[in-house]
């Protein structure tokens, strides 16, 4: 019986200017009365909305901000970059690490994810790692076999202490903004899957304690019977993380 934390991580990706986006965290903070140690909330928000967000929030403690992307190094000549050191000084705790979106459009390979997960964990913030196959990989039924590459050429090199500070988010890419999901089934095998390498290379009491996370479309209709399956421990929410209500459903599904 595995006792990991439930995380329900909001990425807002591109959307919300300045008052918009603080208006959306007043008004989740105003609505969310489920104030639990079972679950944390994390609001992955733009770099605009990350200091007033955390101000807002701080006296909540199970709600904390997170930045969507750190660069690989901690300062220099890099125009239009933000650093994990600047993201942890707004009192961010949390970084997307590895998103499809940013392998996708910015070519971001292992070794660049390694850079930023060593910026992120070298400036105290916890890693959100995203991981997920392509449809012509599931399609073919080689699903395992590149998840099981995208970890072992990153987090399955981090140390069992380093480790405590990782959240994995399984986000099939077929399933991202498409409105297609996973079945609960394909999402608990993958989930069971990706936490056996973890107690292969460590052990079980370190897989067990891993926080394993669904993303890829997931919404108020479906996210009830997805955090049902044993190995899926929260979500990583995108579109639906946008408006209030659907958000807070999703966080009542528990």
């Amino acid at each position: 019986m595995h006792l990991p934390k439930n995380f329900i991580a909001g990425n807002w990706k591109m959307n919300k200017n300045y008052s918009e986006g603080i208006a959306l965290i007043k008004e989740i903070i105003a609505n969310n009365t489920l104030e639990t140690e079972e679950y944390e909330i994390i609001l992955n928000v733009p770099f605009i909305h990350l200091k007033e967000a955390a101000d807002l929030s701080k006296d909540y403690k199970h709600i904390a901000i997170g930045a969507q992307d750190c660069h690989t190094e901690s300062s220099g000549a890099f125009t239009g970059n933000i650093s994990a050191e600047m993201i942890q000084s707004c009192g961010a705790q949390y970084v997307i690490i590895g998103h499809s979106e940013r392998r996708m459009y910015h070519q971001e390979d292992a070794k660049v994810l390694n850079k930023k997960i060593e910026q992120a964990l070298k400036n105290q913030l916890k890693v959100i790692f995203c991981i997920g196959e392509p449809l012509e990989e599931r399609e073919a039924d080689k699903q395992n076999a590149y998840i099981q590459k995208q970890l072992e050429e990153t987090i399955l090199q981090l140390n069992k202490e380093e480790l405590k500070n990782i959240i994995i988010a399984y986000e099939p890419i077929w399933a991202i903004g498409t409105g297609k999901t996973a079945s609960s089934m394909q999402a608990q095998n993958m989930h069971a899957f990706i936490r056996t390498l973890f107690a292969e290379k460590y052990d079980t009491s370190t897989a067990n304690s891993l926080s394993i996370l669904y993303g890829g479309s997931c919404n108020p209709n479906n996210a009830k019977e997805l955090f049902s399956q044993e190995d899926i421990d929260g979500g990583l929410i995108g579109g639906a993380s946008l408006k209030s209500d659907d958000f807070q459903a999703i966080i009542k599904s528990f």
